[in-house]
């Protein structure tokens, strides 16, 4: 059974995260630890092509899969042959394998990269190091991981952290700074920025700039500043959205400043499957309301084939205010290896 993400973990204070956390601690400091003594011990592995890493801090969604998109193609516009790696969180297949959207399932590879595969050349592999071989051996001359910041086992040329850029009132990127369960972060914070090259903050289309203290949080890094934005409008009429991703209110308030005419919303847990019952009881929600059906790219290619003409696709995407900046980044580290 897959759980949806605690809202108070992104809370700094206020019930009932104080109590919670401190009884949680204890198993965040052997969480801690495991992660610690993980990395330490390593030997990180050239798998014949540069790796670049998009990880994060947090469990949860921070975004690091429309960054994996857009630094895909700017590298395929830049010339470079650039396959995605990912280790298929949700799929039953180990791999390595490389994904065909005409006849792999989110069920079988996952739905992230099932969804990137409509695009690039995507790799599956529970092995990252077998995977990111396979990925050099059909051809790679880059490969970009979607996620993989606490795992050693690859050799990485760049190493990216996306981070949360969305900050409301007492909401936090990092909740409280607690590691796993306590909080949402995967290891401490000045830990995990040690070990990267660079941070991209992440912003909704509705939040144009930088909070000022995130950025102060990241001080001593690169920071690379991208936008989350629609890639096309909202369907038009009354809508019921649904979404099963990290954060699925930030799907419910994208939907909103999009302007769709929301008249609910039902979150679900991140890549948990759509069955029968549970899409009949959408479905007949929306008719209750007069409303269509709408819900996330990654979501929709967890769908029932079948189902998939009765739902709006909404996608979204990633773009880097300095574009420029990032190539640059991205082919001195390809090139220079």
């Amino acid at each position: 059974m897959k759980l949806s993400t605690p809202r108070w973990w992104y809370v700094r204070g206020g019930a009932p995260a104080p109590l919670t956390r401190a009884l949680l601690r204890p198993l965040s400091w052997i969480w801690t630890a495991a992660t610690a003594r993980r990395i330490a011990r390593a030997h990180p592995i050239d798998p014949g092509a540069p790796v670049i890493c998009v990880g994060n801090l947090t469990v949860g969604g921070t975004g690091k899969t429309p960054i994996v998109r857009e630094l895909l193609l700017l590298l395929t516009q830049a010339g470079v042959a650039a396959h995605g790696l990912s280790r298929g969180y949700g799929g039953q297949m180990p791999g390595p394998i490389q994904v065909d959207p005409n006849r792999h399932t989110a069920a079988e590879v996952g739905d992230e990269p099932l969804m990137l595969a409509q695009d690039f050349p995507i790799w599956v592999s529970r092995d990252r190091v077998a995977g990111a071989r396979a990925a050099a051996r059909g051809g790679a001359q880059a490969v970009v991981m979607d996620d993989g910041h606490q795992n050693p086992s690859l050799r990485k040329i760049l190493s990216l952290v996306v981070v949360d850029g969305e900050t409301r009132h007492q909401e936090w990127p990092f909740g409280d700074g607690s590691v796993f369960p306590a909080g949402p972060m995967r290891e401490p914070l000045a830990v995990g920025l040690a070990r990267a090259d660079a941070v991209v903050v992440l912003l909704p289309a509705d939040l144009p700039a930088v909070d000022p203290d995130l950025l102060a949080t990241l001080y001593g890094k690169p920071v690379l500043v991208a936008q989350l934005e629609p890639a096309a409008p909202p369907p038009p009429g009354p809508q019921l959205g649904f979404a099963g991703v990290g954060k699925p209110w930030k799907v419910e308030r994208a939907l909103q400043a999009a302007g769709c005419d929301l008249v609910d919303f039902a979150p679900f847990p991140d890549h948990g499957a759509y069955d029968e019952r549970t899409l009949k009881a959408l479905a007949a929600r929306a008719r209750d309301l007069g409303a269509g059906l709408v819900t996330t790219e990654k979501d929709w290619v967890r769908l029932p084939r079948a189902w998939r003409a009765k739902v709006v696709c909404w996608p979204v995407r990633a773009r880097f205010e300095d574009e420029a900046t990032v190539l640059a980044l991205l082919t001195a580290a390809v090139r220079g290896r």
